[in-house]
């Protein structure tokens, strides 16, 4: 559970409080001056229990609190939170660069991913939604969001490596999630060796929180790593840990086609799905609670005289 704030430069008023706050206590001690020029004052405040400063704090009090919490709604203050899901929806994005070309698991890292995630669509209930993507320095919609597990696998089956250099990780997230928008519950599910040298991981993971997308990252390939038309290509599984854990997804590290497979029957089986909820119409009604409350306190109890 966590909180957001839509409009962050808001915060700034917040500044505004502590100089509130001055004011009313040199204001109040103002007023203080003034009353005790009155001879019959003291006494007025002995026999009724009038304490000026006391009485004056708790109005303070409240409206610092109105004032904060007007800031917060503003400010588009929204908590995002956990629930869970009777059914998700997925894409699978496979990672289609020249390094998958590795032979670490056989027969190369690129048809591994493909032979098990065509198995994971068989396991999926009838009623997953899925898509399916591939990337290397862009991206590539082979299917969109369905229900028809055989045109899931065909789409599979047409991924091969690209000529293009790179791995675009913030193409691969927007392109993934822009497909999830519509769906209710959404997980990403992203296979790669890790060498991701485009796009910048911490904007995929402001993208993906934002639009409540679970991205669980499966590193294909093995420490030692494999060969390669163009060398040995080995793992990074940094940035994909980096990519699980700040979108509250799951990292796997499948070193051979069973770990792989058991890694998408782990994520398969995970039900959570991300909420989010705006809370400034909450703020706002607490303020207009807050603000009556101030006024009756202020026109009847903590009226000096009556």
């Amino acid at each position: 559970m966590y909180i957001t704030f839509t409009h962050q430069s808001y915060l700034l008023l917040l500044l505004v409080i502590p100089f509130f706050i001055l004011v009313h206590i040199l204001s109040l001690r103002s007023t203080k001056r003034k009353a005790l020029s009155f001879a019959n004052f003291e006494a007025i405040s002995r026999i009724k229990g009038i304490d000026l400063f006391s009485k004056n704090i708790t109005t303070l009090f409240l409206s610092v609190i109105i004032i904060a919490l007007l800031i917060f709604s503003i400010s588009g203050l929204t908590l995002h939170t956990q629930a869970s899901a009777s059914s998700f929806s997925f894409v699978l994005a496979i990672d289609s660069s020249r390094s998958m070309e590795a032979e670490d698991i056989q027969p190369n890292r690129i048809d591994a991913a493909k032979q098990i995630a065509k198995e994971f669509i068989d396991a999926s209930p009838r009623t997953t939604r899925i898509g399916i993507v591939s990337f290397s320095g862009n991206s590539y919609i082979h299917q969109d969001i369905t229900e028809n597990k055989e045109v899931l696998k065909g789409a599979i089956d047409g991924i091969d490596v690209s000529l293009i250099e790179g791995t675009d990780i913030y193409e691969v997230l927007i392109t993934s999630t822009n497909l999830l928008k519509n769906e209710e519950s959404r997980a990403i599910i992203l296979l790669s060796d890790g060498q991701l040298n485009v796009g910048g991981v911490d904007k995929a993971i402001q993208y993906a929180n934002n639009n409540n997308v679970f991205v669980h990252t499966i590193v294909v390939g093995t420490k030692e790593g494999g060969k390669t038309t163009f060398g040995v290509s080995k793992i990074d599984e940094d940035a994909l840990k980096a990519l699980s854990y700040n979108t509250e997804g799951q990292f796997f590290s499948a070193t051979d086609k069973a770990t792989l497979s058991d890694s998408f029957n782990k994520a398969l089986k995970l039900t959570k799905k991300k909420v989010s909820l705006e809370l400034s119409p909450y703020l706002i009604l607490a303020s207009i609670i807050l603000f009556v409350i101030e006024y009756f306190l202020i026109n009847m109890k903590y009226r000096i005289f009556p």
